[in-house]
């Protein structure tokens, strides 16, 4: 299964079906189902190398952990929205779901990754399989998947090997959800740490240790790692480490590639 995105392989599909709203990440406000204004024929984009500095970082972040090539090359056999318009109606909600699945099948690969779960593999095996096999189902069947319903269900198991992984020795205070909004945590030691769906918009990290630590959901939008080590934080996402600020001392795990707008970084600190 492909979970890192293939932009060769697919339609264009996250810069039309997702919307935007004017604001710091998006220069203009574009209904979903409508295709950018920088969308090309061919579905590239056409400011792609200047995205940042034209207004619309938001789509430096994004990642959809291939779920566009999936349906594009899989689910449509390889067809266009583009060339075939009748095809958007079934393709624009499949994409959605598919990239729902998707998402959750990278969090299971990851926990199956980690010799710590051992105790749960039969489990996160037996949900990556049910997962499977839901992205395999046709546009119609696929469109009608409760994604939301499929999380939940994942959930559990997902929370158990987070648990095995952290360990039960030295697990920091917990942080599931805290508002760490700009707080200073340069330097903190974080190995393990519980910081599921934690808002950490702009706070500082600069050096801090995430080993371990469950991001899953977390919000790392502005963030500041610049020498932080995530090299084997648990569950992150290139969608994370895109909307965050790092450097070349920013320690990542191996699925991750360093975001090409990191490298100017040291010129803003």
């Amino acid at each position: 299964m492909e979970l890192r995105a293939d932009c060769s392989r697919c339609a264009g599909l996250c810069c039309v079906v997702p919307a935007f709203s004017r604001s710091a990440d998006f220069a203009l406000d574009k209904p979903a189902g409508q295709p950018c204004v920088n969308l090309l024929a061919d579905h590239r984009c056409s400011i792609h190398d200047t995205l940042r500095d034209r207004g619309f970082a938001g789509c430096t972040v994004y990642d959809c952990f291939g779920a566009g090539q999936h349906v594009v090359q899989r689910t449509f056999g390889g067809r266009s929205w583009q060339d075939s318009p009748e095809l958007a109606a079934a393709m624009f909600p499949a994409y959605q779901r598919m990239r729902d699945l998707h998402e959750l099948l990278w969090y299971l690969a990851d926990a199956l990754g980690r010799p710590e779960t051992e105790p749960v593999h039969d489990a996160l095996l037996a949900a990556q399989t049910r997962v499977t096999a839901l992205t395999d189902l046709d546009a119609d069947a696929l469109a009608a998947v409760d994604s939301e319903g499929c999380r939940r269900e994942v959930d559990p198991v997902l929370t158990r090997a987070s648990e095995l992984v952290r360990g039960p020795s030295r697990r920091p205070a917990e942080r599931r959800g805290a508002d760490l909004v700009g707080r200073d945590l340069s330097g903190a030691d974080l190995v393990g740490a519980n910081l599921r769906g934690a808002y950490l918009i702009g706070a500082n990290l600069r050096g801090a240790d995430l080993r371990g630590a469950d991001v899953i959901g977390a919000d790392l939008r502005g963030a500041d790692v610049h020498g932080a080590d995530l090299s084997s934080t648990l569950y992150l996402t290139a969608f994370q480490v895109n909307a965050a600020r790092g450097d070349a001392a920013t320690a990542l795990p191996p699925s991750i590639g360093r975001p090409g707008h990191w490298r100017a970084s040291k010129h803003r600190r």
